[in-house]
């Protein structure tokens, strides 16, 4: 993982009682406070229509909000582009503006192209992403090599961010969601759970009606298309992480001829139904968990909380059931709050040590490591709100999700998975109830090949706990163009960690060249 950088964790894995969807860590230098403005910079001129070249104009002001300052010899532009709400039916005249963001180095020679990039989510903003990007190799971002070739170009796909947001979810029922019962025994503790889900999901019905259908990742991947004749490229050459490779696969499937590279990181398997998909990340966070238990009985000195990391955190849920600890801010550190700080600690090795002492901390009956570690994963702000992160989170994967189980199903799947993934089971059964009782219109994405596709490279890290590694070969055997490189690490994603994976995703970027087959990548 980068060296120096502070993590912004923004975006969404299989959140506790929410969805089912996959998140990136995002790195921020370290004054960035991690705020996403809901502001669209990209307002100051009129959207272009698909087909029509951007209309850039400078936006210094979004680096600025978000981490004080500029990167060094960075020049920022932003534009919109008016998408059609739905491209089934793109006469209707009805529109979303999806706003991007160019920055381009000043050192720049040689021009390459657009390199567009996504972070992840769904729900993560990817102007905010690029921003970040841009500060350089050294806190997380890219290396100068790519950037002095390419213009990095970052997009809040519709309904995130400053891309027509969607907002239905009140701080409230956040807080309430967030604050459930992980592992709900009994029927009635159940029942509470379903009814908040139920409550969420048709709250974002009575708001949207048949908009919600049109937020769905096959609607964002014709939206890419359409940013890539925007800002005037030819074919597209894309970097995307964890629902990024999804998103970019889509593309893939869609629009095959229109391919340059494509490098996709964290990789989701299109294949799997909504429940496969959720079982598949209660296995990846429970043999992160497990790696994480065997890091602290390793190295006592590091984790206050060994030599038995599990049992610490398995009491610590229990002990919530029946006291939770307030913390500063009157919050109680019920089950859902300290899983949802676990969750978020599993996505960077760096984050263990974090978790340690939060769980230490809290068996001592101090509660903020735990809430550091869950608000920034949900981003939750210091006054209690939020941005649409969830909210959009919800909107595109229930839309995007064909089947998916019954209530009662759940329930049923609630005891079989924490048989098998006790710790992680029941919290990713229960995340699937929101899309449940969701009153949407469903597109599901298609699962198949990129039939006439250049290789596209799919890396996978063996210890990613919500883009399990077991994905990389399924997604580059369903692409039938993948080229699978691994990297033999912990946390979720890989790209830019190590000299070997940095080298190999920028010489295929850069100049094509695909890595070597079978080339896997140590840890450090």
């Amino acid at each position: 993982m980068p060296r120096t950088p502070r993590l912004v964790l923004a975006a969404l894995a299989a959140a506790v009682v929410a969805t089912a969807g996959c998140t990136l860590p995002v790195f921020a230098p370290e004054d960035s406070d991690g705020a996403a403005p809901t502001t669209n910079h990209a307002g100051k001129a009129p959207p272009a229509v698909p087909g029509t070249l951007a209309q850039w104009t400078p936006c210094p002001e979004v680096p600025q909000e978000l981490v004080g300052r500029g990167a060094r010899n960075m020049t920022y532009d932003c534009a919109s582009v008016a998408m059609p709400r739905d491209w089934n039916a793109p006469q209707s005249g009805e529109t979303y503006d999806v706003a991007m963001i160019r920055i381009r180095s000043n050192t720049q020679k040689d021009r390459i192209g657009s390199l567009l990039v996504n972070p992840g989510g769904p729900g993560a903003s990817g102007i905010d992403f690029a921003v970040y990007l841009s500060f350089g190799q050294a806190l997380g971002g890219l290396p100068t090599e790519v950037t002095d070739k390419f213009d990095l170009v970052g997009f809040d796909p519709r309904g995130i961010g400053r891309s027509s947001p969607v907002k239905c979810i009140s701080d409230a029922d956040q807080d309430a969601t967030f604050a459930a019962q992980p592992d709900p025994r009994s029927d009635a503790e159940f029942q509470e759970v379903a009814e908040l889900s139920k409550r969420v999901a048709e709250g974002c019905g009575q708001k949207y009606g048949d908009r919600l259908g049109t937020f769905s990742t096959e609607q964002a991947a014709k939206d890419m298309d359409a940013l890539r004749a925007a800002v005037g490229d030819t074919k597209t050459t894309y970097l995307g992480f964890s629902y990024g490779t999804l998103l970019g696969a889509t593309y893939a499937q869609l629009f095959p001829d229109k391919i340059r590279a494509l490098v996709l990181d964290g990789a989701i398997d299109p294949k799997q139904d909504f429940v496969a998909g959720s079982e598949s990340q209660a296995k990846g966070f429970e043999r992160a968990f497990t790696n994480f238990a065997n890091w602290c009985k390793a190295t006592p000195a590091k984790c206050p909380i060994a030599p038995d990391a599990r049992k610490a955190v398995t009491d610590a849920l229990a002990k919530a059931d029946a006291s939770p600890v307030r913390g500063d801010d009157g919050r109680d550190a019920t089950a859902g709050w300290i899983m949802l700080g676990v969750i978020s600690s599993l996505y960077t090795e760096t984050g263990w040590q974090q978790l340690a002492k939060a769980v230490d901390k809290l068996q001592a009956g101090d509660a903020e490591g735990i809430f550091d570690l869950a608000d920034q994963y949900a981003d939750r702000k210091k006054d209690g709100s939020y941005s649409n992160l969830f909210d959009a989170n919800l909107a595109v994967n229930c839309a995007d999700s064909g089947q998916t189980p019954t209530a009662e199903r759940i329930r049923q799947l609630q005891g079989e998975w924490r048989a098998k993934y006790p710790l992680f089971g029941p919290t990713l059964a229960m995340g699937m109830l929101p899309c449940a009782f969701w009153p949407g219109k469903r597109d599901p994405y298609p699962a198949g090949p990129a039939t006439g596709a250049p290789p596209i490279v799919v890396v996978g890290t063996t210890g990613d706990p919500a883009t399990p590694y077991e994905n990389t070969a399924e997604l580059a055997g369903m692409l039938g163009t993948g080229q699978v490189l691994t990297w033999e690490g912990e946390g979720h994603t890989a790209y830019p960690s190590t000299t070997c994976i940095v080298s190999a995703v920028d010489q295929y970027l850069i100049n094509l060249t695909v890595p070597q087959k079978g080339l896997r990548c140590p840890a450090r």
